[in-house]
C-alpha cells in the first residue's frame, strides 16, 4: 500500500461547469411529439458492456441481469469458462422521457454503483437534429475487504466516478452508430505513475438483420501513457434478440466488469491470447406509471 497514492477528487467540479453550460440547451428544447423523434437507435439501455444513448420511458422500471463467464481458453477442466461467473444486478427507472436513474451491484469488486442519464438532444425524423446526445454520469464504490487489515482502505479511496457523452444516431433503418468520449476518475490508483483521470474514446455499431435480431460491436480505446499495469482495451461483440417484454443479448468480450470504471480501466483480458468471456444481458421492463402500451 505504501506505493499507492490517494488523490481525493479535485477535478470533479469541472464536469458540473460543463453541464451548467448545457442548461440553456436543455430547457430551451422544443416540445415535440414522440413520432417526431427517431426511436430505437439501440434496442436497450446498453450496447454491450457500456451504456447506449437510450433511456427507459417515463414510469418504466427495468430489471437488468448482466452475466460474464470465465475465459474460454481455460480449457475443458474449467468447462471453457462456464465454471466461473461474474454478474451485475441492476434496477433502472425512467423519471421522465429525458431522465433515467439506476443502481446496481456487481460481484466483481463487490461494487455498488449509481448513475443518471439525461437526453440532451434527440435525433429527429425530419433531419433538423441529425443525431442524439445523452449525458451519462455515475459513481461506484468498491466494498472488498482489504487483503491486509493493517492497511485499511478508507471510504473516499474506494470511490470512482465516470462522465460520458453518448453521441450517435441511426444512419438508416438498419444501421446505428455511437461515439462515447469518457472520463473515469479513480480516487485511489495503484502507483504514483498511474493517472487518477483516465481518458477514453469509445465507439459502437449496431446492425439489424431482422425486426428482432441485430449484431453489435463495442470498443473502448484508452489513450496511451495513463496506466502502468498490463491492461487492455475492452472489446465486445454481441447479438440482440428481442422477445417482446424481454431483450436478450448474447456476447463475447475480454472484460470482466460491467461498470465503466471496471471495463474501461481494469480489463486484463487479452483477445490475442484468447482471453475471451461468453456473457449475456437480460432486461425485463415493468410499467409502473402511466398508460400501458
Amino acid at each position: 500500500m505504501s506505493a499507492m497514492k490517494k488523490n481525493i477528487l479535485r477535478p470533479a467540479t469541472w464536469p458540473l461547469f460543463l453541464f451548467s453550460l448545457l442548461l440553456p440547451l436543455i430547457f430551451g428544447a422544443h416540445v415535440l411529439s414522440a413520432q417526431d423523434y427517431v426511436s430505437r437507435t439501440f434496442r436497450g439501455t446498453r450496447v454491450i458492456n457500456g451504456h447506449s444513448l437510450e433511456t427507459v420511458h417515463t414510469g418504466e422500471l427495468e430489471f437488468l441481469i448482466s452475466h460474464r463467464f470465465g475465459y474460454i481458453n481455460r480449457g475443458a477442466y474449467e468447462f471453457f469458462g462456464l465454471d466461473q461467473a461474474s454478474m451485475r444486478l441492476g434496477f433502472e427507472y425512467g423519471v421522465n422521457d429525458r431522465l433515467m436513474l439506476g443502481v446496481g451491484r456487481s460481484t466483481y469488486g463487490k461494487h455498488y454503483d449509481a448513475f443518471a442519464k439525461f437526453r440532451l438532444l434527440r435525433q429527429r425524423t425530419d433531419g433538423k437534429i441529425p443525431l442524439s446526445i445523452t449525458l451519462f454520469t455515475s459513481a461506484a464504490i468498491n466494498t472488498l475487504k482489504p487483503t491486509d487489515p493493517n492497511f485499511p482502505i478508507y471510504l473516499q479511496s474506494r470511490l470512482a466516478y465516470t462522465w460520458q457523452l453518448l453521441i450517435g444516431g441511426k444512419v438508416n433503418d438498419r444501421l446505428s452508430l455511437q461515439l462515447m468520449p469518457t472520463i473515469v476518475h479513480y480516487n485511489l490508483v495503484e502507483t504514483a505513475e498511474d493517472h487518477n483521470d483516465l481518458l477514453s474514446a469509445g465507439a459502437a455499431i449496431r446492425f439489424r438483420f431482422t425486426k428482432n435480431v441485430a449484431i453489435l460491436a463495442e470498443y473502448y480505446y484508452v489513450l496511451p501513457g495513463q496506466r502502468t499495469q498490463e491492461l487492455h482495451d475492452a472489446f465486445a461483440i454481441g447479438f440482440d434478440i428481442n422477445t417482446g417484454s424481454h431483450v436478450f443479448q448474447l456476447q463475447i468480450t475480454n472484460a470482466t466488469g460491467m461498470i465503466e470504471k471496471a471495463f474501461i480501466g481494469e480489463t486484463t483480458g487479452d483477445w490475442a491470447k484468447g482471453d475471451i468471456r461468453l456473457g449475456f444481458n437480460i432486461a425485463r421492463t415493468f410499467k409502473l406509471k402511466g398508460r400501458r402500451y
